[in-house]
């Protein structure tokens, strides 16, 4: 739960030291850290935002943020209770964020990261996988008279840029590699029935009848550690994180008097 409510690292800093003063408002700094935090609160929207012009508008958006607080807290504003309990909320926040930098830092190292895809790669299993091609026509009688002409001598990439009804006849009905559960039934049935460079009898799918030409059988592969490290990274994240968040909160006393509630915050594995 807590990491699905956001454990994403911070944004990098630049080489600009983080005191470094950008700008004033009333005789106060806004400096290059102050333009990082701006960054991590408004990711998605910068997302958007060409990179030449993110520091600016951050800048923007901090001399607006300044002048808007210090008009509030000229009105007190500073004084109300629900702004002591936003400001708690946020500080708790500010603090989460920095235990959990310290958690990546200690925990997802380079050899816990490798450690992870070795027992990744241990629990691979190969399975067998396709390359075909195909041609989709509305009728059996087009699929027949387009496997006559095949027969004939026409390349099978040919007819199916010529015939086929789907996005795949501009790539000569080339589907890539597939393995098992990813086309329909009888499509799957069909092609991993054929020799490689076989042509199949018309096969009817929901989406209408299909030419088959097996290219290539083979079996898969593990993906080498380059391929998935971002995955691995965030899985050896997500387990460090867990584990420290329920040592936490097995030593802390925690009470929702609402049953209902509790119950609820349990399933979503929050107790």
């Amino acid at each position: 739960l807590v990491a699905a409510l956001g454990a994403a690292p911070a944004l990098a800093q630049g080489e600009t030291a983080p005191d470094t003063v950008l700008a004033t408002v009333g005789g106060e700094p806004i400096t290059e850290a102050d333009l990082a935090f701006a960054a991590e609160d408004l990711a998605g929207e910068l997302q958007s935002v060409p990179p030449a012009e993110r520091r600016a508008i951050l800048l923007a958006v901090m001399i607006e943020m300044k002048v808007m607080a210090n008009a509030a807290r000229a009105e007190g504003l500073d004084q109300t209770d629900i702004f002591v309990r936003r400001q708690n909320y946020l500080e708790d926040s500010s603090l989460r964020r920095a235990f959990l930098m310290g958690i990546i830092d200690e925990g997802v190292t380079d050899e816990a990261v490798e450690a992870a895809y070795d027992e990744m790669v241990a629990r691979f299993e190969p399975q067998p996988e396709l390359r075909a091609r195909h041609i989709l026509v509305p009728t059996i009688e087009e699929a027949q008279s387009i496997r006559a002409e095949i027969e004939g001598g026409k390349s099978f990439e040919d007819a199916a840029a010529e015939y086929g009804t789907d996005g795949t006849s501009a790539t000569g009905g080339d589907l890539g590699y597939f393995t098992t559960g990813m086309m329909v039934a009888p499509f799957e049935q069909a092609a991993f029935a054929l020799e490689v460079g076989e042509l199949s009898q018309p096969v009817q799918s929901q989406f209408g009848w299909h030419l088959i030409k097996l290219e290539d059988r083979r079996v898969t592969s593990a993906p080498t550690l380059d391929q998935v490290r971002p995955q691995v990274t965030e899985q050896v994240l997500y387990a460090n994180l867990a584990a420290v968040v329920e040592g936490l909160k097995s030593e802390a006393e925690i009470v929702i008097p609402d049953e209902e509630l509790a119950a609820a915050v349990e399933a979503q594995g929050g107790l």
